[in-house]
């Protein structure tokens, strides 16, 4: 499956420089376009909603001659196609899933990239009154004695895991009419929870970036358990043998790279007077 897909996309590419007879183009450093310059990333959708990959992939592309087909699912997905080596490059906030993979040798080169953290939204009027709470999970409970509508993003994310870990921590199996699944990517979970007049939990990039469509304010923020940390991976090539490792190790030299983790340290400042993402490259 790994290499059909691969086959797939790097084929119109090969086609394209055959076709002309030409020099494959050069990247911005006069370097000639990689012979494998196909990069299949796997990522979260919070990296996508919140803008910052709009911002990175080009920017990167130029940089290198590389071109970076984005695949944005849930972090469980985006570990599984790690797995499976479906993936060359996988970047994810599910630290204690990642570290699984680490260990079982199917990725390699896990570097720390960034973070931010996650808070609770939901409608002004907060039928539950947890805001300004800052025990997460007690918040939860609260809206569960409540039961106030929550849309949970139901798909086996970062964001999903975070939150039934939270409700573990508050001692709380939710169910019923009250708690509802979207299966979706945190974007459309949040239009769903605005549309709604529930609460969710969310990435604050991802709320940021979106804020000014959404009927939804932040009520509870600042608990230590919710830091919400991005590393980046590479997928084994010596477990995968159809992986792009060149360019997967390309890609995560570029996010930790100084130049782009000041460029990730100021993303959002101009538009929403605060940084998105805090740039952490280096540390473990």
């Amino acid at each position: 499956m790994r290499r059909s897909l691969a086959c797939l996309l790097v084929l119109p590419v090969l086609l394209t420089a055959c076709g002309s007879g030409t020099t494959p183009p050069a990247s911005q450093s006069g370097e000639a376009k990689p012979s494998n310059p196909t990069i299949l990333l796997a990522t979260t959708t919070s990296t996508q909603d919140s803008g910052l990959l709009d911002l990175l992939v080009p920017d990167f592309e130029e940089k290198t001659g590389y071109t970076v087909k984005v695949i944005a699912v849930g972090t469980g997905a985006a570990l599984a196609m790690g797995k499976r080596g479906d993936a060359d490059v996988l970047l994810v906030h599910a630290p204690a899933a990642e570290m699984k993979l680490v260990e079982s040798g199917d990725v390699v080169d896990r570097r720390r990239v960034m973070h931010n953290d996650f808070v609770l939204v939901g409608p002004a009027e907060d039928p539950a009154q947890v805001k300004g709470m800052t025990d997460a999970a007690a918040a939860l409970k609260r809206i569960a004695q409540t039961q106030a509508l929550f849309i949970s993003r139901g798909d086996d994310s970062g964001t999903h895991k975070k939150e039934k870990a939270l409700w573990q921590e508050a001692g709380v199996q939710p169910a019923g009419a009250w708690y509802q699944e979207s299966g979706q990517g945190m974007g459309a979970t949040l239009k769903i929870a605005s549309e709604k007049g529930a609460y969710t939990l969310t990435d604050r990039g991802t709320y940021l970036h979106l804020r000014d469509k959404l009927d939804l304010v932040i009520l509870v923020e600042g608990d230590d358990r919710l830091q919400n940390i991005y590393h980046v991976m590479v997928v084994n090539p010596q477990k995968h043998p159809g992986v792009n490792a060149e360019g997967a190790k390309a890609f995560a030299d570029y996010l930790t790279d100084p130049e782009t983790q000041k460029v990730i340290g100021e993303y959002g400042k101009d538009r929403f007077g605060q940084p998105l993402f805090f740039p952490d490259a280096g540390q473990e």
